[in-house]
């Protein structure tokens, strides 16, 4: 039977074809992906089926019958619910009130009865297999946990057509490997699940058939057992992508970065990173591995001096700073990628220009006794972005209009064209789709071979695997682990994740 139909489906934004002539069919019970690299339409195409957009042409069919879906409280109402990347939850609310938010059930025909409402969620959980506390405050909870809410939520108002947007994108392979037995079950109870994702290996582990869209339009549906990643990739990006990332061997140079006995709070005032120590050389990647919420927050804040250490020390290029400030390691030598492109890597409303000179903005040819140089900034701009293939190369378009994948390239080409001599590239792959994972790989190497020193902080062990030369395990904000990939492999590393092995070299 038919889960759901979507037939010449068009959206249009300004400058964008979001949706262009899509048409899809889901079967009821499969598990049905949908790829494609950032700005393909994927995420478009869901939020219209769940009525956060409404098309601009097209119609849509669920379970057969023509819908008319004009919000996402008719979704609801069509049984069709939708796990965001970022989740719509209330952080200081309870897991039971974040659940029956909207939908409470009620005593005496108008009060809260939490009771019930609780018996409702324990008995919720017990059914799908799907472990909370039904008590507990929403951010007192791994990201993982929070998921389950979020899947709970939707089950709880009858879905049976599940979308999951990005899904792992924050989820370590534990909690992945978690989400998907969720997954399993779901399609065994007879739920039809859509995911979305740029993932390929993970498609390929869960998904029965995969939808491939390329610039917003489906490029072809094919079957997982007839297609590999390699295929996916050629589809989504319309070239041979190579998912295998460079090896590169160069014998390090001088100790360009270190820390020593770093010790610092997080923002409850308790201790989150206790007596690091370690260093980064000239040409060497060094990896910080680990769940998050495990010292890496602390580590990167207290680098770019957001955060005052407890005790310890940082120096860059052989200068030992007592009170760090961004500006003082910014004028050391720090270059810095983001995990958070739109709270810390840009300013969305301004456009691409000016973020691709952020830092250098005061300085000569961009400015000079206060003005602005606008033919520098537009020469020097439209350089960059042609440099780092961002697309369009729109020097005068906002920065919140480029997708995901663009918007990283524009901060990789203001970092990367300071001059520089550390970079911390704190999760420079997180949400991004094959291509421009690619892209970023690229870049990092490039900026090995030239011999700058990085500190990558990441979730993902394929990267990590991939890229360092050594790696560093944090488990509750010490440092468990220190090993090559040489040496170890991801179940070794997931091991000293969870604290269930250490491997210290003395």
């Amino acid at each position: 039977m038919e889960a759901l139909r979507v037939e010449h489906i068009v959206k249009r934004f300004p400058n964008v074809l979001a949706n262009d002539d899509v048409s899809l069919s889901i079967e009821k019970g499969e598990i049905f992906a949908i790829v494609g690299e950032n700005g393909a339409g994927k995420s478009t195409l869901m939020k219209i089926v769940y009525g956060l957009y409404l098309p601009d042409s097209g119609s849509i069919y669920v379970f057969g019958k023509k819908a008319s879906i004009r919000s996402s409280r008719d979704a609801i109402n069509l049984k069709i619910g939708m796990v965001h990347q970022e989740f719509m939850l209330i952080p200081r609310f309870t897991v039971t009130e974040n659940i029956v938010l909207g939908d409470e059930p009620k005593k005496y025909g108008f009060v809260f009865d939490y009771s019930r409402a609780k018996e409702e969620i324990e008995a919720l959980s017990e059914s799908y297999a799907l472990e909370v506390d039904p008590k507990e405050r929403v951010e007192n909870l791994p990201v993982g946990i929070q998921q389950r809410v979020e899947v709970l939520k939707i089950l709880r108002r009858g879905a049976e057509i599940l979308i999951f947007d990005e899904p792992t994108a924050f989820l370590t392979p534990e909690e992945t490997e978690e989400l998907f037995k969720t997954l399993r079950k779901l399609k065994e109870g007879g739920k039809t699940i859509i995911f979305i994702s740029h993932k390929l290996s993970e498609v390929m582990e869960i998904a029965d058939r995969i939808a491939v869209m390329r610039r917003g339009r489906v490029q072809g549906v094919v079957k997982k057992e007839e297609t590999n990643e390699r295929e996916l990739a050629k589809m989504m990006v319309g070239r041979d992508v190579v998912l295998e990332i460079e090896r590169v061997k160069r014998e390090p140079g001088n100790v360009v970065f270190e820390v020593k006995d770093l010790t610092v709070k997080n923002v409850r005032g308790v201790i989150g990173l206790k007596d690091v120590s370690f260093a980064v050389r000239e040409g060497e990647i060094v990896a910080i591995a680990g769940v998050e919420g495990n010292g890496q927050s602390e580590l990167v804040n207290a680098i770019l001096g957001f955060y005052r250490p407890v005790k310890g020390t940082i120096s860059i290029a052989g200068n030992e700073m007592k009170f760090v400030t961004p500006y003082e390691i910014r004028s050391k030598g720090l270059a810095y990628i983001t995990e958070d492109r739109k709270r810390r890597g840009l300013i969305l409303q301004y456009r691409a220009r000016e973020n691709i000179i952020l830092g250098k903005h005061t300085l000569y040819p961009f400015s000079k006794n206060g003005i602005m140089n606008d033919s520098a900034i537009d020469e020097y701009a439209t350089r960059k972005l042609e440099e780092f293939d961002v697309r369009p190369p729109e020097p005068y378009m906002k920065a919140v209009n480029f997708s995901g994948g663009n918007q990283q390239k524009i901060i990789l080409a203001r970092e990367l064209s300071m001059e520089h001599k550390f970079l911390l590239a704190s999760q420079p792959t997180r949400g991004l789709d094959v291509g421009a994972m690619e892209f970023v790989y690229k870049w990092l190497i490039e900026e090995k071979k030239r011999g700058i020193g990085i500190l990558l902080i990441s979730l993902e062990l394929s990267e990590v695997m991939g890229l360092a030369d050594r790696i560093l395990v944090l488990y509750k904000g010490e440092i468990v682990g220190e090993t090559t990939p040489e040496e170890t492999n991801e179940i070794e590393l997931g091991e000293m994740m969870l604290g269930l092995k250490r491997m210290v070299r003395q």
